[in-house]
C-alpha cells in the first residue's frame, strides 16, 4: 500500500486535477482496494509528503501547486465515493484542508480558491453541511475573534458555536447577550474592513464583500445594528463610512458597486423590492399628462417610458419639497437606471428626477424626518456631495448614448433657477469626471465641421464654469482657475477635448473677472500668488496645441489661453523669462505684424489688457521694456566668468533659441522709434569693441553676434509684413547702425575664418569624450573642442556679416563695397581650396562649406555690377588663355572638383558626408541663381559675355542626375530646385544671356531626368509637400511640357508621360501627391492644350478620384513651412483659385481641377472662328470633344459606370456621380459634329437604374443638350414619351428634362416645345406610381403657372374645351390640400434649377464641400418627393394602426369559442375532420390559398374556427379523393414537422421596418422556431416582404400580436411554462455565450433605437446581450435575432 501510494503521489504532479477521478477509478478496479483503505493511507501520508516543499519557502513552484490541488482532488472524489461519511469528512477538514488553507493562504490565492471548490463540492454532493457547521465556521470564526482581538468573556458566543444554526430563524428573539456580541462584532468588522479598504483593489473588494454578507445575515435586526448601538459608535455618524459608500458607487467593477448600493439600502432601510420607488410618485402629478406639441418621436417615447413608470411630469405646484427619504429614493432611482437599464429608460426618468431634486432644494429638510436619512441629505452640501456620484456614473457609462444625454442634462441645468447652487458643486468633481466625460469624443460629434472648432458641449461646459467662478470669492475663484489649467498637465486630451479644457479655462476666468472692482482686493492677491506656474501651464496648453496641425483649431486655442492670461496675470508680475517661454510658445504667425493675437499680446505685455493689474498701463509698459533692455548686457555676460571658454553647437542652439525669444518679445512692444534707442546704443557700442574683446572673454563676441542675428531676422519679418512709416524709421535707424559696425565685424569675421585656410592642424586630435567612436551627425562634430570652438566662431561670424550686409544692401557706400568684397574673396578662396586627407581638415572644411552657404545667398541676392567685376576677374585669373566667355564656369567647376574630390578622399565618415552633401547641393542652388538675380537686379552683360557655357550646364546636369536617385532628404529639395534652374536655363527667352550656344534637353536626358526623379520620390516622404511640389516643377517644368515629343515618342509614351502616369498611379495611394500633380498638371494643360490628347486616361483617372475627406495637415504644412508655401506657389495654377482654393484640403481637389480646366478650355475655344485659325483654340476645342466622347462611352460600357445595382454611397455610387458631374462640364462642348454621338449613349444611361443623386446629373446633361439643339426635341424627346412600358424612374427623369426644357427654352422656340411636350405629360397624372404621379403634378404646374396665360388667347371653338381643360387643372393642382402639402414640402427645391450655372464648377461645387459630405450631392427634387410620400404613407400606417389596435385585443378573446365549434362536429365525418383540423392549425397558411369569397371572418383568430369553410372543404373531399389523400398525407408530414420544432417563439411586435420582419421569418423557418409574432399580419402581402423573405412565411406559425397586446401575450406564454427573455443591453443583462437556454423559451426583440419598454422589462425573465468588440455599439435587429436563434440552436443541438 505504501509504494501504491508513493507512485500515485509522485503521478500527481503531472496529471491534472481534472484526470485525478479518472485515474483513482482504474486503480481501485485493478487492483481491489476499498476506497476507505486508500483514502485513509493518502491522508496518513499527506503530512509527510508535503512537508519537504511547503518548508522554508515564499512560493510554490509550478509542479507543487498541481501536486496540491490533484491531492485534494484524490481525497474529494473518494469522499464522493464514501457518501455521507461524517467521519471520514470530518478526518478531511482537521488533517488537510485546514492546514492546507493555513499553508497555501501566503503562497497562491488561486490554488487556495481551487482546493475550497473541490471541497465544497463533496459537502453539496453528500450534503454534510452540519458537518462544516461544526467543524470549519468555529474554527474559521475563532480565528477571526482572535485576529479582531476579543477578550475571553466576549468570546462565549463563538465558541458555544455549536449550539447554534448558522443561520438564527428570523422568527427568534435575540437576547441581551447576542445583542451586545453582535454590536461588538460589527464595530471590529467595520474596523477591520476600514483597514482593508485602504489598501488594494483586491482587499477593497474583500471589505466590500464583507459588509454586504454581514448586512444580509442581519436582514430584520437593522434596528439592533443601527439605531441601538451605543452612543460611542454609530457608522452613520462615521463620516469615513460614507466616502466610501460615495468611492464604491463610482467603482469600476461592477460587483462592487452592486455591493454598495446594497450597504446603502440596508443603511437607509429602502425596501428593494420595487425598483422604482413609490415615494417619488407622491410629487408628480396625478391624472394623465398631457403630451407638448412639438415634441420629437425621441420624446414622445420617453415620455410614454415615465408614465409606464409612474413617472410624470414634475407638477408647478408650490409644494415641490421632499424629505430626506424621498431624496434618497430619488438618488436609488437614478442610480440604479444608469446601471441596469437602456438609453432609453435613463432618458425617460432622468430629466424629471433631477428637475425633482433641483427643485427641492430652495424648501428645507421636514422637520418630522427619520434620522437614517437625513443624516446625509440634511444639508444642501451633502445632496451636491451625492449628486456628483450620478453624473460621474453617467458620464462613464458603456453607452455613448447614454454618456451624451447625461453630460446635456448636466449642462442644460439652469443654475440661476436654483439660487445659488452651482458654487456647491464639489471641486473634485469638475477637475476629474467632469473633465474627463469634456473629454470624450462622443460629445463633439460637430466638432471640426465647416471650420468651426466648438460644440454644443464646449458652449455648455464654458457657460457652467462661468457661473460657478462668478459665485466664489476673488481669491478661491483665481486658486480654482489655477488648479484647473493644471489639469492640462495630469491628464492627456484630445483635440476637441483640448479645446474644452482651454474655454473653460477662459470662461472661468471671465467669471472671476466680476470682483474687477476691488482693485486693492485684488493686488493683495497678485503679490501673494506667484504668477509663474499659472502662467507655465498655460504655455503647456499651447504647445498641445501645436500637436493638431490644423492652423485655426491652434489659433483658436490661443486666442482662449490669451483671453485667460489678460484675465487673471499680469505681464510685469512673471520673472522675464517665463514671458519669453509663453510669447515664443505662440505660434509666429499669430504674433506677426497682421497676425490675428498681435494686438492682444501686446495689450497684455502693456498691461492694457487687464483691468485688474496692480500696476497702470504705462507703469506695466515700461517695466517689461527694462527687463527687455537689460536682457542682452545680461545675456552676452552670463557664464563668461573665465578667460577662455569653450562650446559647441548645441550651446550655440540654446543661446541661439534665447536670443530669438527675447527679439521677438522686443519687437512686439516696440511702436515707437524712440523705443529702439537703447539697443541701437548697445549694438554700437558693442559692436564697435568686438574685436577687443576677443582676447577678454571668448563667448561675448559670439553671443553679440547671435543677437545681432536675431535682432535682422525680427526687421525681415516687419519688413515683409508691415510697410507703415514707423516701421521705415525703424529700419532705417538699424541699418545706420549696423554700417557704423560693419568695418569691425568683417574684421572679426576675417580674424576668425583664419581657421579655414590654417594649415597648422594636429594630425590626430584628442577627440571629446562623447564623440570618439560615433559616427558623427549634424550636432557632432568630429573635432577636439578647442577646434570645434574656432570653427563655430568663424560659422558665426561669417553668417552675421552676411546678415548685415542684406540688411544694408540697400544703402550706397564705400565701407559696404569693402565688406562684399570681403565676402566674395572669401567664397573664392574657400572654392579654390586644395583637397585634403585627413579627418580633422576634412570637418574644417565641411564647416567652411557650411559657412559659405548663408554668404553665396546673401551675395546672390544682392548681385550687382561689383560682384560681377570680381567673378569676372577672377575667371581671367583661372582662365588666362582661354577663348571661353562664360564667367561662372571656373567658379562652378572649380566648386564641384574641390568639394567631390573631398567626398571621394573617404577622410570622413559617412554621416558627415552626408551633412556635406546637403551644404554642396545648397551652395550649388545658390551659384545657378546668379543669372536669375543678375537679370532681375539689372546687371547686365558686356560684349558676348555669357555666364555658363553649354558644356559646363551639361556636366552640372550629369553631376546632378548621378547624386539624385542616392539624395538624403535634406538634399532632395536643393538638387530638385539646382535642376530647375538648369531648365530654364536651357529654354527660358529672359536668360538669353545664360548659357551660351545652349542645344536645350533631348529626349534621352529627359529620360534621365524622370527616371532618377522617380526613384527619389519614391524613397521620399509622402508626406512633406514641398519635395513633391519641387519634384513636380523640376521634372515637368513648363518650358519643357510644351514638346509634343516628349509625351510621344515612336507611338509609345515619352518621358513625361511615363512620369505622369507613375505619378498618378502612386498618387492614389498618396492623396497629397496626386492634390499637387493635379494642380500641377491642369494648370500645363490649360498652358498647352496640345498635350491633352495624350492624357485622356490620365484625366478620367482625375476625374473619378477623390471624395470629401479633409487633409488640415495640408494647409497647417503650407503655413507653417516655407519652403512648402514656396514650392507650391511655384506650381502652375488654375485660372480660378477662388474655388478650387476651396478645395485645397480635400481630395475632392483633383475633380474639381480637370472641370475648372475644361470650363476654361470651352472659353478658349470660343475664340474659334473661321478666318481665325489659332492652334491653341483649336486644340481647346478638340480635346474637350475628344474627352467628352471619351468619359460617356466609359459611362455606357464600362464594367462599374454601367451597373444599375449598387448600394447607396458605395464605392460604385461614389464612381457614377464623379462621372456626371464632369460630363455636366463638358457637356457645353457637344458640337454639331457629334450631337448624334451622344444622344444614344444619353438615352441608354437614362433608360438604365439609377439613384436620384446620379440622376440628377443624367437629366442636367440632357436639359442642356435639348436647350442647345431646340430640333432635337420633337424627334428624340417627344417620341420617347410614346413608350408605355417604360421604367417609371427613367419616365420621371424625362418629365424633369422635358418640364425644364419648357421652362428655360427662348422665346422662339417655347410654343413649338409646349406644343410637342405638354400633351404626352398630363396623362402621367394619372400613373399609378405615386412618386411618378406626385412629381409630375408638382412640374406640371410649375409650367401651366408660367404658360397659361398664353392660353387665353385660344379663341377657336375647336380649343376652347382645352382651355376649360386646362383651366380647371390648374385651379385643382392650386388648391388641392395635398398638392397644396406636397408643394409646401418642396420648398428650396422647386423653381431652383439653372441651365447655365448647373453645367459650371462653381454650379456643381461651389460652397458645399462643407454642407454636404457626400460628393458635394445635393438632394435631388425626385429624392425629397420621395421622402415626403413615404412620410405620408408612414403616418397613414400609424392612424389606422390606432384605429386597429382594439379589434385585434379583441381576437384574443375568441379563442376560447374555436374550442366548442370543434366539438360539434360528430361521427367519421366529424373525425375526420377533426383530425383535419388538428392537422391543418398548425400550417393552414402553408397549404391553401383561399379566394376572396373563401376567407374566414375577420374576428376569428384560426381560420378553421369558420364552419362554413369546413363544409365547403369536405365537399371538396367527397368529390375529389385525391385531394383527401393529399391532404392527409401532407398533415403527417406536417405533424412530424410540427413535432420536430424547436419550442422558440420570436417576439418581433415591436418591430416595424419590413426588410427586418421579412429576414427574421426567413431565419425562424431556417431553424424551424415555433413561431414568429408580427403587430400587423397585412404585411405579409408586401411585395417587399415577399421578395425578401422567399415564401418563409408559409412554412412557420405567423402569430400577429399587436404591440399593446405583447404584454398580454408574454404572461400567458409564462404561465404555459415558456421562459420569457429579451434581447437587450442593461448592465445585468448576459453576454450571449455564457447564457444557458432553457428548452421553450420567448424571446423580445426591441426597437433598433429605443430598445425594450419599461412594462415589458418587468416581465422578462432575463435580458441577454451580444458581446460587441467594435464601436459602433449596435446590431441590425434582424442580425441580432438570428445571432440569438442560432446560439439557442446550437445548445439545443447539443443537448
Amino acid at each position: 500500500m505504501d509504494s501504491l501510494v508513493e507512485s500515485l503521489s509522485q503521478s500527481f504532479t503531472v496529471v491534472p486535477p481534472t484526470a485525478v477521478p479518472a485515474m483513482l477509478d482504474c486503480v481501485v478496479a485493478s487492483t481491489g482496494l476499498s476506497h476507505m483503505s486508500l483514502f485513509s493511507s493518502f491522508l496518513s501520508a499527506f503530512p509527510n509528503l508535503s512537508k519537504d516543499f511547503i518548508k522554508d519557502q515564499t512560493h510554490l513552484e509550478l509542479h507543487q501547486c498541481n501536486f496540491l490541488a490533484s491531492f485534494v482532488s484524490a481525497l474529494c472524489h473518494i469522499l464522493k465515493k464514501l457518501g455521507a461519511n461524517r467521519n471520514a469528512l470530518k478526518s478531511f477538514i482537521w488533517k488537510c484542508f485546514i492546514p492546507l488553507t493555513k499553508m497555501v493562504h501566503s503562497y497562491d490565492v488561486e490554488l487556495l480558491n481551487q482546493i475550497a471548490e473541490s471541497f465544497f463540492n463533496v459537502v453539496t454532493e453528500t450534503n454534510t453541511w452540519e458537518v462544516v457547521e461544526e467543524t470549519v465556521v468555529p474554527f474559521f470564526l475563532q480565528s477571526v475573534g482572535h485576529y479582531i482581538g476579543m477578550v475571553e468573556n466576549e468570546q462565549i458566543a463563538v465558541y458555544e458555536w455549536s449550539s447554534h444554526t448558522i443561520l438564527q430563524s428570523s422568527s427568534g428573539q435575540m437576547n441581551e447577550f447576542e445583542i451586545e456580541t453582535q454590536k461588538f462584532f460589527f464595530r471590529e468588522i467595520w474596523r477591520c474592513c476600514s483597514m482593508l479598504l485602504s489598501h488594494g483593489p483586491l482587499e477593497r473588494r474583500d471589505a466590500y464583500a464583507i459588509l454586504s454578507l454581514f448586512f444580509s445575515f442581519t436582514q430584520g435586526c437593522e434596528d439592533v445594528c443601527l439605531s441601538d448601538i451605543s452612543e460611542e459608535f454609530d457608522i452613520r455618524q462615521e463620516k469615513e463610512f460614507w466616502d466610501e459608500m460615495k468611492r464604491g458607487l463610482v467603482d469600476k467593477e461592477g460587483l462592487v458597486r452592486k455591493q454598495t448600493l446594497y450597504i446603502l439600502r440596508r443603511m437607509l432601510h429602502l425596501v428593494e423590492g420595487n425598483k422604482f420607488c413609490s415615494g417619488i410618485s407622491a410629487k408628480l402629478s396625478n391624472g394623465k399628462s398631457s403630451i407638448p406639441s412639438g415634441m420629437t418621436r425621441r420624446g414622445l417615447w420617453a415620455e410614454r417610458e415615465a408614465e409606464s413608470m409612474g413617472l410624470e411630469k414634475i407638477c408647478s405646484s408650490v409644494d415641490r419639497c421632499l424629505n430626506a427619504q424621498q431624496r434618497w429614493e430619488s438618488f436609488i432611482l437614478l442610480y440604479e437606471i444608469l446601471e441596469e437599464y437602456g438609453t432609453h429608460l435613463v432618458e425617460a426618468a432622468w430629466t424629471h428626477q433631477i428637475t425633482l431634486l433641483l427643485q427641492s432644494l430652495q424648501a428645507p429638510i421636514n422637520s418630522t424626518s427619520e434620522r437614517a436619512y437625513e443624516g446625509q441629505t440634511k444639508d444642501l452640501e451633502d445632496i451636491f456631495d451625492w449628486l456628483p456620484i450620478l453624473w460621474e456614473r453617467g458620464f462613464c457609462h458603456h453607452n455613448p448614448q447614454v454618456r451624451c444625454f447625461i453630460m446635456q442634462s448636466f449642462l442644460g441645468i439652469e443654475w440661476n433657477n436654483h439660487g445659488n447652487c452651482a458654487k456647491l458643486v464639489p471641486d473634485s468633481f469638475i477637475f476629474g469626471p467632469f473633465m474627463q466625460g469634456l473629454n470624450d469624443p462622443v460629445h463633439h460629434k460637430e466638432f471640426g465641421v465647416k471650420g468651426v472648432y466648438s460644440s454644443r458641449t464646449i458652449k455648455g461646459a464654458a457657460k457652467f464654469l462661468r457661473q460657478f467662478a462668478s459665485c466664489l470669492n476673488l481669491r478661491t475663484g483665481v486658486a480654482f482657475v489655477r488648479k484647473l489649467a493644471s489639469v492640462a498637465k495630469q491628464q492627456s486630451f484630445g483635440r476637441a477635448g483640448l479645446m474644452g479644457l482651454a474655454e473653460s479655462i477662459a470662461s472661468a476666468a471671465c467669471g472671476v473677472q466680476k470682483h474687477n472692482d476691488c482693485g486693492e482686493e485684488w493686488l493683495e492677491n497678485k503679490l501673494s500668488d506667484n504668477g509663474e506656474d499659472f502662467l507655465d501651464v498655460l504655455r503647456f496648453i499651447i504647445e498641445c496645441s501645436k500637436q493638431h496641425f490644423n492652423p485655426n483649431y491652434r489659433l483658436r486655442v490661443c486666442e482662449k489661453v490669451m483671453e485667460t492670461a489678460m484675465c487673471l496675470v499680469c505681464s510685469c508680475d512673471v520673472p522675464l523669462e517665463i514671458v519669453l517661454h509663453f510669447v515664443w510658445a505662440v505660434p509666429q504667425e499669430f504674433t506677426n505684424h497682421g497676425g490675428s493675437l498681435r494686438e492682444r499680446m501686446q495689450e497684455w505685455l502693456s498691461g492694457c489688457g487687464k483691468k485688474l493689474c496692480g500696476a497702470t498701463f504705462c507703469s506695466t509698459e515700461k517695466l517689461v521694456l527694462v527687463s527687455l533692455y537689460d536682457f542682452p548686457e545680461r545675456f552676452i555676460s552670463h557664464q563668461c566668468s573665465v578667460h577662455f571658454i569653450t562650446y559647441d553647437d548645441e550651446d550655440l542652439d540654446a543661446w541661439a533659441f534665447e536670443a530669438k525669444r527675447w527679439a521677438r518679445v522686443l519687437f512686439l512692444l516696440i511702436n515707437d522709434e524712440h523705443h529702439v534707442e537703447p539697443i541701437l546704443m548697445f549694438i554700437q557700442h558693442h559692436g564697435n569693441s568686438i574685436c577687443k574683446q576677443k582676447n577678454l572673454f571668448e563667448a561675448m563676441p559670439l553671443k553679440f553676434l547671435i543677437l545681432i542675428t536675431s535682432i535682422i531676422r525680427e526687421l525681415q519679418i516687419m519688413q515683409e509684413r508691415s510697410h507703415s512709416r514707423e516701421t521705415t524709421v525703424i529700419l532705417e535707424k538699424f541699418a545706420v547702425t549696423f554700417l557704423l559696425t560693419i568695418e569691425e565685424l568683417v574684421s572679426f569675421a576675417n580674424l576668425s575664418c583664419s581657421i579655414f585656410w590654417s594649415r597648422v592642424v594636429m594630425d590626430d586630435p584628442k577627440l571629446p569624450n562623447s564623440i570618439r567612436g560615433k559616427l558623427g551627425g549634424p550636432s557632432q562634430r568630429r573635432l577636439s573642442s578647442s577646434f570645434t570652438t574656432a570653427v563655430l566662431k568663424a560659422i558665426i561670424s561669417t553668417k552675421t556679416v552676411a546678415s548685415v550686409l542684406s540688411c544694408c544692401a540697400h544703402f550706397k557706400s564705400d565701407v559696404l563695397d569693402t565688406a562684399f568684397t570681403s565676402l566674395w574673396k572669401f567664397c573664392l578662396k574657400i572654392v579654390s581650396s586644395p583637397t585634403c586627407y585627413n579627418e580633422t581638415e576634412a570637418e574644417i572644411f565641411l564647416a567652411a562649406y557650411e559657412a559659405l552657404a548663408p554668404v553665396l545667398k546673401t551675395l546672390v541676392s544682392t548681385f550687382s555690377p561689383l560682384a560681377l567685376k570680381i567673378i569676372a576677374a577672377n575667371s581671367e585669373l583661372v582662365l588666362l588663355n582661354a577663348e571661353s566667355r562664360s564667367l561662372l564656369d571656373s567658379l562652378v567647376l572649380s566648386f564641384l572638383e574641390n568639394i567631390n574630390n573631398l567626398l571621394a578622399a573617404g577622410a570622413m565618415v559617412r554621416t558627415r558626408r552626408a551633412i556635406l552633401m546637403k551644404w554642396k547641393w545648397l551652395c550649388l542652388e545658390c551659384l545657378l541663381s546668379i543669372p536669375d538675380h543678375a537679370l532681375k537686379n539689372g546687371v547686365p552683360l558686356h560684349g558676348d559675355d555669357f555666364f555658363f557655357s553649354d558644356a559646363a550646364v551639361r556636366c552640372i546636369f550629369s553631376d546632378l542626375i548621378e547624386n539624385l536617385e542616392n539624395a538624403g532628404e535634406e538634399s532632395v529639395l536643393s538638387m530638385l530646385r539646382s535642376l530647375r534652374l538648369l531648365l530654364e536655363m536651357f529654354y527660358s527667352e529672359k536668360l538669353v544671356s545664360a548659357v551660351s550656344s545652349c542645344f536645350g534637353m533631348d529626349t534621352q536626358m529627359m529620360w534621365q531626368l524622370v527616371r532618377s526623379a522617380w526613384i527619389v520620390h519614391v524613397s521620399c516622404n509622402k508626406r512633406r509637400i514641398a519635395p513633391i511640389a519641387a519634384l513636380l516643377s523640376s521634372v515637368l517644368h513648363s518650358s519643357v511640357f510644351g514638346d509634343e515629343g516628349m509625351h510621344v515618342t515612336d507611338n509609345a509614351p515619352g518621358p513625361l508621360k511615363w512620369f505622369v502616369e507613375k505619378i498618378l498611379e502612386e498618387g492614389t495611394k498618396s492623396p497629397r501627391t496626386i492634390r499637387l500633380a493635379a494642380m500641377h498638371l491642369t494648370g500645363l494643360w490649360l498652358s498647352n492644350p496640345k498635350t491633352i490628347k495624350y492624357y485622356m486616361k490620365e484625366l478620367k483617372l482625375l476625374s473619378l478620384y477623390g471624395s470629401v475627406a479633409f487633409d488640415e495637415d495640408f494647409e497647417a504644412e503650407l503655413s507653417d513651412n516655407h519652403d512648402a508655401k514656396n514650392e507650391v506657389s511655384l506650381l502652375e495654377k488654375s485660372l480660378d483659385p477662388e474655388l478650387t482654393e476651396a478645395f485645397i484640403n480635400t481630395e475632392l481637389y483633383a475633380r474639381v481641377s480637370v472641370a475648372v480646366l475644361f470650363y476654361k478650355l470651352k472659353d478658349l475655344a470660343k475664340s474659334v472662328l473661321p478666318e481665325n485659325n489659332n492652334g491653341h483654340c483649336l486644340a481647346a476645342l478638340e480635346s474637350g470633344k475628344m474627352y467628352l466622347l471619351e468619359l460617356l462611352d466609359s459611362a455606357v460600357h464600362d464594367k462599374d459606370l454601367s451597373k444599375e445595382l449598387y448600394k447607396k454611397y458605395s464605392g460604385i455610387h461614389r464612381r457614377k456621380i464623379r462621372a456626371w458631374q464632369m460630363l455636366c462640364v463638358l457637356s457645353q462642348f457637344i458640337d454639331e459634329d457629334i450631337v448624334n454621338k451622344v444622344a444614344p449613349s444619353l438615352h441608354i444611361c437614362l433608360y438604365r437604374n439609377n439613384l436620384p443623386a446620379v440622376r440628377q446629373y443624367l437629366e442636367t446633361f440632357a436639359i442642356h443638350l435639348y436647350l442647345n439643339f431646340p430640333s432635337l426635341v420633337g424627334v428624340q424627346l417627344a417620341s420617347i414619351f410614346q413608350d408605355y412600358d417604360m421604367r417609371p424612374q427613367a419616365l420621371s427623369s424625362y418629365v424633369f428634362i422635358a418640364a425644364n426644357v419648357i421652362l428655360h427654352a427662348n422665346a422662339a422656340n417655347q410654343p413649338s416645345h409646349l406644343n410637342e411636350l405638354l400633351p404626352p405629360i398630363v396623362p402621367l397624372l394619372t400613373s399609378h406610381h405615386h412618386s411618378l404621379r406626385g412629381f409630375t403634378q408638382l412640374l406640371l404646374y410649375q409650367v401651366l403657372c408660367k404658360y397659361f396665360p398664353s392660353l387665353d388667347s385660344i379663341t377657336s371653338e375647336n380649343n376652347f374645351l382645352e382651355k376649360r381643360c386646362f383651366w380647371n387643372l390648374k385651379s385643382y393642382l392650386e388648391k388641392n390640400p395635398d398638392c397644396l402639402r406636397l408643394r409646401a414640402s418642396m420648398e428650396g427645391f422647386l423653381g431652383t434649377f439653372n441651365p447655365k450655372t448647373s453645367v459650371s464648377p462653381a454650379g456643381i461645387f461651389s460652397n458645399r464641400v462643407e454642407e454636404l459630405e457626400f460628393e458635394c450631392v445635393p438632394t435631388s427634387l425626385m429624392e425629397q418627393v420621395i421622402t415626403f410620400l413615404n412620410d405620408v404613407r408612414e403616418d397613414l400606417r400609424c392612424s389606422m394602426a390606432k384605429d386597429v389596435v382594439t379589434i385585434k385585443n379583441e381576437s384574443f378573446s375568441l379563442d376560447g369559442d374555436l374550442c366548442s365549434k370543434e366539438e360539434m362536429v360528430k361521427t367519421n365525418e366529424g373525425e375526420v375532420l377533426t383530425e383535419l383540423h388538428s392537422d391543418m392549425a398548425f400550417d393552414f397558411q402553408k397549404k391553401i390559398t383561399l379566394n376572396k369569397h373563401e376567407k374566414r371572418n375577420t374576428t376569428s383568430s384560426s381560420f378553421l374556427g369558420n364552419e362554413e369553410s369546413y363544409s365547403f372543404l369536405l365537399e371538396m373531399e367527397n368529390e375529389d379523393h385525391l385531394l383527401y389523400q393529399f391532404l392527409r398525407s401532407r398533415a403527417v408530414s406536417m405533424e412530424k414537422l410540427k413535432g420536430n420544432c424547436q419550442n422558440f417563439i420570436l417576439v418581433a411586435s415591436l418591430l416595424d421596418r419590413i426588410p427586418n420582419l421579412a429576414g427574421l421569418a426567413r431565419t425562424c423557418e431556417v431553424f424551424n422556431a415555433a413561431g414568429l409574432t408580427i403587430a400587423d399580419a397585412r404585411i405579409l402581402h408586401d411585395k417587399q416582404f415577399q421578395l425578401i423573405s422567399v415564401t418563409a412565411e408559409k412554412w412557420i406559425p405567423i402569430i400577429e400580436v399587436p404591440v399593446n397586446s405583447v404584454k398580454n401575450f408574454l404572461e400567458k406564454k409564462k404561465r404555459e411554462g415558456f421562459s420569457i427573455f429579451g434581447l437587450e443591453q442593461t448592465a445585468n443583462s448576459i453576454p450571449l455565450d455564457k447564457c444557458v437556454f432553457p428548452e421553450k423559451m420567448v424571446l423580445v426583440l426591441g426597437r433598433e433605437k429605443e430598445g425594450i419598454p419599461v412594462d415589458i422589462i418587468h416581465v422578462l425573465d432575463a435580458c441577454i446581450e451580444i458581446p460587441q468588440l467594435g464601436v459602433v455599439r449596435s446590431l441590425n435587429v434582424h442580425v441580432s435575432g438570428a445571432i440569438a436563434l442560432w446560439e439557442y440552436t446550437r445548445q439545443q443541438r447539443g443537448r
